[in-house]
């Protein structure tokens, strides 16, 4: 057997042989994409304290990454799809390694998120070329099962990143959770050319740049608008975004539907198990991901802990996720994908409104739950979706399968993040006003507003000023600990009440294990007729 994996996918006579050690590299290259939005959540502080950052400085340092990892995912996957996949991921994880090399050598706010943005580009190649080699690589009957393994990762991603972040920082600074990506990056360079076979797709004709230009402008300006706007306000700059975002979004449709070979063929966007995949995997990532983002901020500055107590207490989260693959695995074949997508939209909206009864008392042991409820609803849910997306594309367009189904995967979780952690920031403020509003100095009052770790920065600088003391500090931190408890009860209700919603609307879209089936054999009989006329006609054109 040769060292390096040299024959194309397309020229093999049977399943490839070394198929799941290159889906080890597969998910390997998957994880520490996923890892860079999770492990700068405790890495924040450190970054905050050193950098100086303002709350929208730190907002952009996280969402330097967000934007062109959401907007470039679909025209990248097309492109790889006609050149090469593996040259995909392979360039997508160089281009990730150098954007964190940046990072880790960099102390300007500007240069740190230039460098998330470089890592935003990498991760956009990577992240479908993994999905559209799995889908190429693995035979039907077995790629269920490999896409489990490929969400499993995802899930375990969102836990294992604030951990391995943890452990960095407790004795390294905070550009030691850049540096760690590089050295997993090389090596999944190295295992990409030793166990991924190339794979390209056949008779692609020109790649639609026209349709992917009007893609990333959509995108990349809805989650412009979605960030800024809600967090900063709907001035000029973010009301402009969303007009573009819209008005491209219409263009990008008219074009598509007039093109003779779209990027996106939209039409697929009127077959119920598509559609209905799709949203699902927008509106959990939605919930699921703000929920996150809020709960590890009261582990961190409500409850005290550091960035690596923080990360061990979301392995019970990843360990969900496992649990809810195994079942996944086991029940979808039997009760369909309309049952599980659901039921794990179902369970996961349980874990988002079981946070409405945090307050200023709540323990960990009081997070556990819902924690548990999150990744169990990950593993029921994403992998049917996942499966049924990609299956909804030919082979020639697995890298747009892959890319439209992560494009809905970060907008949603995206969104989440923005609007929730908005609605968090909102309920916080108000509730700060009225309990220590009358107490405080306009300019104290504004910077404890800002974020919780500001309120109990001031509460830090009031304990050594002599004219505070101790016992006015103690009671602006009750008071910071008490809004921000409020602020995710409120959320969490707003949160969950969006979920129930999403979860209503993708089980009325899905269709149900019969009508799928149905309109299967109608798709199987419709093209059987065509080819048996084309037989039909091929005498009498041979006669004629």
């Amino acid at each position: 057997m040769p060292l390096l994996a040299t024959t194309p996918v397309e020229k093999m006579t049977g399943p490839y042989a070394r198929r799941w050690w290159a889906l080890t590299v597969l998910c390997l290259s998957l994880l520490i994409v996923v890892m860079a939005n999770t492990s700068l959540i405790v890495a924040a502080p450190d970054m905050t304290a050193d950098l100086g950052l303002s709350s929208s400085d730190l907002q952009w340092v996280i969402d330097g990454y967000t934007v062109p990892y959401a907007a470039l995912m679909l025209v990248l996957g097309a492109i790889g799809d006609k050149y090469s996949r593996r040259g995909a991921l392979v360039t997508g994880l160089v281009v990730f390694a150098g954007g964190s090399v940046m990072g880790s050598l960099v102390h300007e706010t500007g240069l740190v998120v230039a460098a998330r943005a470089v890592m935003g580009v990498g991760a956009a190649v990577v992240m479908p070329a993994t999905l559209s080699l799995l889908v190429a690589v693995f035979p039907r009957g077995e790629r269920a099962r490999a896409i489990t393994a490929w969400t499993a990762t995802s899930g375990l991603a969102i836990a294992v990143g604030p951990l391995v972040a943890g452990w960095l920082l407790e004795d390294h600074a905070w550009g030691s959770t850049f540096l760690v990506n590089v050295p997993v990056a090389v090596l999944a360079v190295v295992g990409a050319l030793v166990l991924v076979p190339p794979s390209r797709a056949a008779g692609t004709g020109r790649v639609d740049y026209v349709g992917g230009l009007l893609s990333i402008v959509s995108v990349g300006s809805l989650v412009y608008a979605t960030i800024e706007g809600p967090h900063f306000g709907w001035g000029p700059g973010p009301i402009a975004a969303a007009v573009v975002a819209g008005v491209g979004s219409v263009a990008f449709v008219g074009w598509e539907l007039r093109h003779p070979h779209p990027m996106l063929d939209v039409r697929r966007f009127l077959e119920r198990p598509f559609s209905g995949s799709m949203l699902a995997v927008l509106f959990f990532f939605f919930g699921t991901y703000g929920a996150i983002y809020y709960a590890t901020q009261f582990l961190q500055f409500v409850l005290g802990y550091g960035a690596l107590e923080t990360g061990v207490r979301l392995l019970p989260l990843a360990g969900a996720v496992f649990v809810g693959a195994a079942v996944t695995g086991r029940l979808t074949p039997k009760l369909g994908v309309r049952a599980m997508v659901g039921s794990g939209m179902a369970i996961g909206t349980a874990g988002v409104l079981l946070l409405v009864l945090i307050d200023q008392g709540s323990t960990y042991a009081d997070f556990l739950a819902p924690m548990l409820l999150l990744g169990l609803a990950i593993g029921l849910s994403v992998s049917p979706a996942t499966d049924t997306i990609m299956g909804s594309f030919p082979e020639s367009e697995l890298g747009v399968g892959g890319g439209a189904n992560d494009t809905a995967l970060e907008l949603g979780g995206s969104l989440g993040i923005a609007v929730l952690g908005s609605l968090l920031g909102t309920a916080y403020r108000d509730e700060l006003a009225g309990l220590v509003g009358d107490r405080l100095p306009a300019a104290a009052l504004g910077t404890a507003q800002d974020s919780v770790g500001g309120g109990l920065a001031v509460a830090e600088r009031l304990a050594t000023d002599p004219a505070a003391g101790p016992e006015q500090a103690q009671a602006l931190a009750d008071a910071v600990h008490r809004a921000f408890a409020q602020g995710v009860s409120t959320t969490s209700l707003v949160g969950g009440v969006i979920m129930a919603a999403g979860t209503a609307v993708v089980l009325a879209v899905l269709p149900g294990r019969r009508a799928r089936k149905a309109a299967q054999e109608a798709a199987q009989e419709a093209a059987q007729e065509e080819t048996a006329e084309g037989r039909d006609a091929e005498p009498s054109r041979s006669g004629g």
